[in-house]
């Protein structure tokens, strides 16, 4: 099984920019849909980005396209999570999660592995 370990979390002015890092280990990231959660306090997890597992295709919750973008490094056997124009809304703790489901999935169940969460605070 993949093991996952989340970096890169801060604190940052609203318009400001971060880059999350989720490093895996045990397995290589080419097996799993690799994905990104995050829960803001009082609310449940919910989903911001996907990549399939074969690098070619993204998703993004509608609250985060067009500033969140999603990339991979498999070398590094890392994925990341590049964050521009942050609003307050966008702060959360931040998950990275690992799917072997069929197809890339919004549903945090169907994801069998979990990171650690980063904090993210963005202020106005």
């Amino acid at each position: 099984q993949v093991q996952l370990v989340v970096s890169g979390g801060g604190l940052v002015q609203a318009g400001g920019s971060l880059r999350l890092s989720c490093a895996a280990s045990g397995r290589t990231i080419l097996n799993y849909h690799m994905g990104w959660f995050r829960r803001a306090p009082g609310k449940g997890r919910e989903f911001v980005a996907v990549i399939h597992r074969s690098g070619g295709t993204t998703y993004f919750a509608d609250s985060v396209k067009g500033r969140f973008a999603i990339s991979r490094d498999i070398a590094r056997n890392t994925v990341y999570l590049q964050m521009d124009s942050l609003k307050p809304d966008d702060t959360a703790l931040y998950y990275c999660a690992a799917s072997e489901a069929p197809a890339p999935n919004y549903d945090p169940v169907r994801y069998e592995y979990w990171g650690q969460g980063t904090q993210v605070t963005v202020s106005s």
